[in-house]
């Protein structure tokens, strides 16, 4: 159903634009898809509305070929990186502080996250290692770990939100 709104907006429709724009913020699924690339929640806000505009205004070419999520998630990457882009190139650094910064609004050390990181249950540990420190993707840490991929999205996700109240904690 989402597909066929998605393909009216493509060919011009802004009534369905309109309907396609409506339903992913409502549904929140830009919302999920950022969330589980940020922990900062005013970032996530932020960047799920730039996601938003973004698609607006390239509804254009998108071809209806598989799920739209499939089609906006490349969208959410860049806006995602752009953001963190950003927050680099407009942040200095200070050794000393750098303990106590978000890690999504922030550059934060490797050794802080892993500190954090082992304050988590482990079940949330190695799937938060493999994929946000050692940059897995999400196929690979399932095997390795020997969890269907869902299982691990879903320790990847949780772990990410108790990961945030730490270094809030930290803070």
């Amino acid at each position: 159903m989402l597909s066929r709104v998605a393909a009216r907006a493509a060919d011009g429709d802004t009534a369905a634009l309109d309907e396609l724009i409506e339903t992913l913020d409502r549904s929140r699924t830009v919302h999920r898809m950022v969330g589980s690339m940020l922990l900062d929640q005013d970032a996530v806000d932020d960047v799920s509305q730039e996601v938003l505009i973004s698609i607006m205004g390239s509804i254009g070419r998108y071809r209806g070929v598989g799920k739209v999520s499939s089609w906006v998630h490349p969208i959410v990457k860049r806006r995602v990186a752009d953001h963190l882009r950003r927050q680099r190139d407009s942040t200095t650094l200070d050794e000393a502080a750098l303990p106590s910064q978000r890690i999504s609004s922030m550059v934060a050390s490797r050794a802080t996250i892993r500190t954090a990181i082992a304050q988590l249950p482990e079940t949330y540990q190695a799937s938060l290692i493999l994929r946000d420190l050692e940059q897995l993707p999400v196929a690979e840490i399932a095997a390795r770990l020997g969890l269907p991929e869902g299982t691990v999205k879903a320790r990847i996700s949780r772990g990410r939100t108790k990961l945030g109240s730490i270094l809030g904690e930290l803070d």
